[in-house]
């Protein structure tokens, strides 16, 4: 059985990649824009390969060094004679490949379909809606099918689930500073971009005599699309890897039914989203935002459906299901939540900015006041669905309670294909309504962009909560692996195999950690924004030196063109040299810790991160999200539309809310899930050596 359902779960992935292929071909053979589109489209489209050739140039290095470190090291010191260490560091650099790879293909496809969907702006939405679309959703094929098959090879080659949390390091390690450095480049140009041409000149968002204009138009792919594929494959690996961890623990010698379970879920999830993208078309309204919910919705359902015929007809428990059922249900619960927090139609869109007309600081205080408020929602859902999982799973036995919370993880990932692909959509549409100002092709092309960019924000900040919400559950499932690694290791020394059970947080060792713990999210995000701070300082200032010495440029005289490249050089270089330090100082934190207090103090660390993190994330991605669509809102005409003050202080909140939402709010997910996986890898290490 158990060969069979990996042998359909290679086979969905193919298929995956034939729809990634049918998608491609379908959004490069749209017709092309004038010659203008064409010619920008490709000045983002080289900018953004450049970018990415560095970043994974500096990132190959660092994979390379830690491959070397876990050859000698994980999960023994290769001189005492344990072979599995060659397979870590060649499933590690598996992982870490496809990874890089998945942001390869996001941007490779978004920088064409951005052209398509300008282009067929011209004509009507429904075009310019599925260009932007379809772009997205070769993205979401190609990360889901890459990391199913990727997950299911490992597994099949070495049946070791350790080796599987191998492959999830190696996607997680690149995804943590692909995600930190496109956020530092794209929000360093939009920053920039916002203060100078917005407040200072009052010009539009894209206008082509601001020098920042096209980097960030770059960031936008290297960012939103390159960085948010990679946190999103990583997401989806590590949710696999704590399921195969606790379910092959589980499983008898006679039986896999808990593996089985595990890889017929993930195959059905990535087969509803198959379906799901093939459906998603403009009905009658022309209303992108329904469009975009009802395949999200059409593809939940039909995960529902065919993982319940699934259980009934291969004899799965059925508690297992309603786990997985419930953290799909809280996916989508906590995406409808971020939705009403961020949406430009809803209640505190309107009070932000109705606060706006006194002020940036009322703007500031208003936003800041409502992200805070939407925590509470979101981190309710991941408790009741972590908790409702564990009683429901609690009495097939010992030990499933945790593979209850593990699939939980898994359902609420299951329509990961779609939600990439809604997550890719935005930052095409928005780079085809920067081309359409830039070509000057006219209010309507305009008016249409501008419809599918503000569904692009709003379904932005929903599949943000939901990453953020997918990795709370996940990282809680990799405790649950982090134990049972564990207590392998200490029944294989003779501990026993309840060496550990849980972390009694008056243990002052595990307090230790608990602390240290709760502390790194916070300091992992100052560095990252404090990175935007410095590297937009730096661009805001070559954008006055242009202004100042390019005749003609701030007149618009014709036939005057910034120099564009200065502006992309200095979001390249600065991103690079900002997203080492921060993903070195949560590495570090985590292995001093392991080191000082050993697994106990590992388990506090590991909590206080997570609590901590998801709470910051949450409260950064929404807050971010509300004040963009904020100066959206405005924007569209009301409380005195463009040029007020209202707008003034909303573009304000805007620039505050870029690196909240696009830089440190969703790498805190990435980086939860890198201690864990660190964590689980280093068991060994950290029972039998550590200070205390």
């Amino acid at each position: 059985m158990i060969t069979i359902i990996q042998l359909f779960a290679i086979a969905i992935s193919v298929l995956a990649f034939g729809m990634a292929l049918w998608l491609y071909t379908w959004v490069k053979a749209q017709p092309a824009g004038n010659s203008k589109v064409e010619s920008i489209g490709q000045y983002i489209q080289r900018g953004a390969n450049t970018f990415l050739k560095k970043e994974y140039a500096i990132l190959a290095r660092f994979a390379g060094i830690v491959a070397i470190l876990i050859l000698l090291f994980i999960p023994a010191p290769i001189w005492k004679g344990s072979t599995q260490n060659i397979v870590m560091a060649v499933a590690f650099l598996v992982g870490a490949t496809f990874s890089a790879l998945a942001g390869k293909v996001g941007i490779q496809v978004a920088t064409i379909a951005n052209r398509k969907a300008a282009a067929a702006s011209q004509t009507g939405i429904r075009y310019a809606f599925l260009a932007g679309f379809r772009g997205g959703a070769v993205m979401g094929m190609a990360v889901v099918g890459t990391s199913l098959l990727g997950v299911t090879a490992v597994f099949m080659l070495t049946f070791d689930a350790t080796a599987i949390l191998g492959f999830s390091f190696g996607a997680s390690s690149l995804a943590l500073f692909a995600k930190a450095g496109g956020g530092i480049f794209t929000k360093t140009a939009d920053i920039s971009a916002d203060l100078v041409g917005k407040i200072e000149l009052g010009i539009p968002e894209d206008d082509p005599r601001n020098p920042a204009v096209i980097a960030d138009n770059v960031g936008d792919n290297v960012g939103d699309v390159a960085g948010m594929g990679a946190d999103l494959f990583d997401s989806n690996v590590a949710s696999l890897a704590a399921a195969l961890v606790i379910g092959l623990s589980l499983d008898s010698s006679f039986s896999a039914k808990n593996v089985t379970t595990v890889f017929c879920f993930a195959s059905l999830g990535l087969l509803s989203s198959i379906i799901g993208v093939g459906t998603a078309k403009m009905g009658k309204s022309d209303n992108p935002n329904h469009a975009l919910n009802s395949s999200t919705y059409v593809t939940t359902a039909l995960y529902a459906i065919l993982t319940a015929v699934a259980t009934q007809v291969l004899g799965f428990s059925w508690r297992i299901w309603a786990a997985a059922a419930i953290g799909l249900g809280v996916g989508t619960i906590i995406g409808i939540v971020s939705d009403y927090f961020t949406n430009d139609e809803k209640k505190p869109v309107h009070f932000v900015a109705k606060a706006s007309e006194s002020g940036p600081a009322f703007t500031i205080l208003s936003g800041v006041s409502y992200g805070f408020l939407s925590v509470l929602p979101a981190m309710v859902g991941i408790a009741v669905a972590a908790l409702a999982a564990y009683l429901v799973c609690d009495p097939l036995g010992p030990g499933y309670a945790m593979f209850g919370i593990s699939m939980s993880a898994v359902g609420m990932l299951s329509i990961v294909g779609m939600i990439i692909s809604n997550d890719a959509y935005g930052p095409i549409v928005d780079n085809a309504r920067g081309l359409v100002e830039m070509a000057l092709l006219g209010d309507k092309a305009l008016g249409i962009t501008d419809s599918l960019d503000s569904a692009g924000n709003t379904v932005k900040a929903v599949t943000k909560g939901f990453a953020i919400a997918a990795a709370g559950l996940t990282v809680i499932a990799l405790l649950g692996a982090f134990m049972t690694e564990v207590n392998a290791t200490a029944n294989a020394l003779g501990m026993g195999m309840q060496f550990l059970t849980g972390f009694d947080i008056m243990n002052p060792v595990v307090f230790f950690g608990l602390l240290v713990g709760t502390a790194i999210p916070a300091v992992f995000s100052a560095m990252l924004i404090l990175g935007v701070d410095r590297n937009a300082q730096r661009m805001i200032a070559e954008i006055h030196r242009q202004f100042k010495t390019i005749k003609g440029l701030k007149e618009g005289v014709e036939g005057v063109v910034p120099e564009y490249d200065r502006c992309i050089d200095i979001a390249a270089v600065g991103a690079l040299k900002e997203l080492i330090p921060a993903g070195f100082m949560a590495i570090i934190s985590t292995l001093l810790v392991g080191f000082i207090g050993g697994v106990q103090a590992i388990g506090g660390f590991l909590t206080g991160n997570i609590v901590s993190g998801l709470l910051l994330a949450l409260f950064m991605s929404n807050s971010g999200g509300l004040w963009d669509n904020t100066k959206k809102y405005i924007e569209s005409g009301k409380l005195g539309g463009r040029g007020s003050d209202a707008h003034k202080a909303a573009v304000v909140g805007d620039t505050v809310g870029d690196p909240f939402k696009d830089t440190a709010g969703p790498s805190i997910n990435t980086q939860i899930t890198v201690v864990s996986l660190i964590s689980s890898l280093m068991s060994t290490v950290f029972l039998t050596t550590s200070l205390f």
